[in-house]
């Protein structure tokens, strides 16, 4: 990986896509300078459908908004999604193996993410439904946020992790700030800290809003320690993603607005562990309690 990383390429907006209708935003591999993934942003008018290969790749698909139908030469399933936006309940995510031939097929007009990464494992294809979702409320205080964890840790897939995070206005979420960019274990194998890439997909609420993040490495990064660190503050709008090669990576969201961001990571393990910034870790033992507003549903 020999990218420098700046502002400018950490932030990937909504862009027209003539050869490919209907693509709202694409991240590959070659343009955010990793190894494992590729995303993307596609939009379906009613009747309209999409057709993909995964390849040698494990693959997700997770509704934002409308409802679809997938057929595929793994299996079929329809009614997926249903949701008019991501502030109205826990998504579907339908998960497909590598060297699958799969269409998507809309029933209602919509929105839809999808996120593959190479894998050499065979595993079933698999639907989570809103209701199969653990829901959870992480932080405390102003730093209160609402975790849907659609393709947690431990899930029978190869390196996927999917996460939907809701931070209230005036709120932080990502925070304390913490790194999952150096694989360690302790004696007994267990993870410490994973070596993940990540994509922060955004939707704002109301979507005139935004949101700021930061992406900041310290000595310890591979990349700060080749020369090229990152320090990047990034203003976030609506539709809008952001890449996390390497660094810690907190996020704020402004008063009046609730921030939605699904989380795509993969790397050295299907985990999620990773290490507070030292400096700030001391902030999670002064909670005095949980901001109300959040489960936000």
């Amino acid at each position: 990986m020999t990218m420098q990383y700046t502002a400018e390429n950490l932030l990937i907006r909504p862009g027209h896509h003539p050869e490919a209708p209907g693509l709202i935003l694409s991240i590959t591999p070659e343009r955010a300078g990793w190894s494992h993934i590729s995303f993307q942003v596609r939009r379906l008018s009613a009747g309209e459908s999409w057709s993909f290969q995964t390849g040698e790749s494990e693959l997700a698909m997770v509704n934002m908004s409308g409802r679809y139908a997938v057929s595929s030469s793994r299996g079929n399933w329809s009614a997926i999604g249903g949701r008019r936006n991501p502030f109205e309940g826990a998504a579907h995510a339908l998960y497909l193996p590598r060297r699958t031939e799969f269409a998507v097929y809309a029933e209602e007009a919509g929105e839809f993410a999808v996120a593959w990464v190479p894998t050499d494992q065979d595993n079933e294809p698999w639907l989570i439904k809103p209701e199969s979702v653990a829901i959870s409320v992480r932080g405390g205080d102003n730093a209160t946020r609402q975790i849907n964890d659609l393709l947690p840790p431990d899930s029978p897939v190869h390196r996927l992790v999917l996460v939907e995070v809701y931070t209230p206005g005036g709120n932080w979420s990502s925070y304390p700030p913490h790194k999952h960019d150096v694989h360690i274990e302790d004696g007994a194998g267990r993870i410490i800290e994973a070596d993940l890439e990540e994509v922060y997909y955004y939707r704002i609420q109301p979507p005139d809003g935004y949101a700021y993040q930061r992406v900041y490495t310290d000595e310890n990064s591979p990349i700060h320690q080749a020369g090229r660190p990152i320090d990047a503050l990034l203003l976030v709008r609506d539709g809008d993603a952001v890449l996390v090669p390497e660094g810690y990576h907190p996020v704020a969201s402004p008063p009046g607005y609730t921030t939605y961001y699904l989380n795509v990571l993969s790397g050295s393990a299907q985990s999620l562990a990773n290490q507070d910034d030292p400096r700030y870790a001391w902030v999670k033992d002064s909670y005095a309690g949980k901001d109300g507003r959040v489960p936000i549903y």
